[in-house]
């Protein structure tokens, strides 16, 4: 299967998984059910549950625990983007090319999906065929990526830093929280979910996963400021236009473009000892640093 081939199965899978996972529309509450549905089925990368395959395949683990796994991780990354979109944070009315949740529905209803998509990926997680130290091994990654020491510390970070200029160090700090800790955590889960690899190889692939994170956000950075609304199926030049540190504004475009691929080239030389098991996570960091939405 070539690599194209592999990501559109993945992320076919995935729409699957979180079909199953998710609560029917017409169960009561069918609004509060549609719009969960709305936000997580509308489209995607599917970046982080492509990582938690890829991790998988590198540990062997069962497709149908990857499915659960992949599942529970695009919950809390879709929560995340649907608060993230909503007046009283970023204030966005396009994701994925589509309305944003609170503009489809109203801010309530949004707030709600946000609090309900974070719980199902518990359920989730917690309903997956795998021994129950695994399971607790993967609860407490996803639940630590996503708390005040991970996602939602960092997006407290940010909002507080509009119209500040941080450093390179505070920067990076930020989105190794607000954006590394949930592609990190996707990759360890998919690391756990399989035969046990050594402690050496999960460092290697904790290394990988904090300089991935990072990559995946110069890039963001980056197409922020040089792509089209109707590219990025979101609203372009959002953080200038806030007023947000980003690495293209303390480095400049070149300079940003430039740490991109240095970003690059350090995930793939971590990542080189793990051999044949590393074949979809290097395709993966390509395909980020290529992208163009």
């Amino acid at each position: 299967m070539t690599f194209n081939a592999w990501m559109q199965d993945i992320r076919n899978r995935t729409a699957l998984a979180l079909d199953r996972y998710l609560p029917p529309a017409s169960h009561l509450p069918q609004r509060l059910h549609e719009a969960m549905r709305y936000a997580c089925l509308n489209g995607g990368k599917r970046l982080r549950p492509l990582l938690v395959h890829a991790a998988g395949e590198a540990s062997r683990a069962t497709p149908e625990a990857l499915d659960a796994c992949a599942a529970a991780v695009e919950m809390i990354h879709v929560y995340s983007l649907v608060h993230d979109d909503m007046p009283c944070m970023d204030d966005d009315t396009l994701r994925r090319g589509q309305p944003t949740c609170h503009v489809q529905y109203d801010e309530a209803t949004a707030l709600l999906v946000g609090d309900a998509l974070q719980t199902q990926a518990f359920v989730t997680l917690a309903d997956t065929p795998l021994q129950p130290a695994t399971v607790n091994a993967l609860l407490r990654t996803l639940a630590h990526a996503s708390g005040s020491a991970g996602m939602a510390g960092g997006q407290a970070i940010d909002l507080a830093a509009v119209g500040q200029q941080l450093n390179a160090a505070q920067l990076e700090q930020m989105h190794i929280m607000k954006t590394g800790a949930l592609i990190r955590a996707s990759i360890r889960m998919g690391a756990l979910a399989g035969e046990s690899l050594s402690v050496e190889q999960l460092d290697l692939l904790d290394r990988f996963g904090k300089n991935l994170g990072l990559l995946f956000q110069v890039v963001d950075d980056i197409l922020d400021c040089t792509a089209s609304t109707d590219t990025l199926g979101k609203t372009a030049g959002k953080d200038a236009a806030s007023d947000k540190p980003t690495y293209v504004s303390l480095m400049g475009l070149t300079g940003a473009r430039a740490f991109a691929d240095d970003l690059l080239a350090q995930a793939q030389k971590l990542i080189a000892p793990l051999d044949a098991r590393s074949t979809r996570l290097q395709a993966i960091a390509l395909e980020i640093i290529q992208r163009t939405h």
